[in-house]
């Protein structure tokens, strides 16, 4: 299995953050999360927004990778919730603490003594 590089990870916890960052797409999030895969008119029903809006904040989640869709039967499609570019995005956190915590310690270290 070959590991994304650096600039390959930033990229993807970009497009993850740029994604969270709208109040609507978490609700679509959570909603898909609470209830599991469902079409842009299910996501509708459940919250207040149009289902046109709700498409095109699906079209940018799913470019995100954040959710994939799946063709059903009469053309339907249901969107099901993915959780690699999320896990890609907290190892980036992650990563970004580390490198903060090391001069954050360094200075207390320092300002201790």
């Amino acid at each position: 299995m070959a590991f994304p590089d650096r600039a390959h990870v930033e990229a993807i916890a970009e497009q993850v953050f740029v994604a969270l960052a709208d109040p609507s797409r978490r609700s679509i999030l959570s909603s898909l999360a609470a209830t599991g895969p469902a079409t842009a008119t299910d996501l509708a029903d459940r919250l207040p927004i149009t289902r046109q809006a709700i498409a095109k904040h699906l079209n940018l989640l799913s470019d995100a990778g954040l959710v994939t869709a799946e063709h059903g039967e009469r053309r339907r499609v249901r969107y099901r919730l993915r959780s690699a570019p999320m896990q890609v995005a907290q190892q980036f956190l992650a990563a970004l603490a580390r490198d903060w915590d090391s001069p954050l310690d360094a200075l207390r270290t320092h300002l201790d003594s």
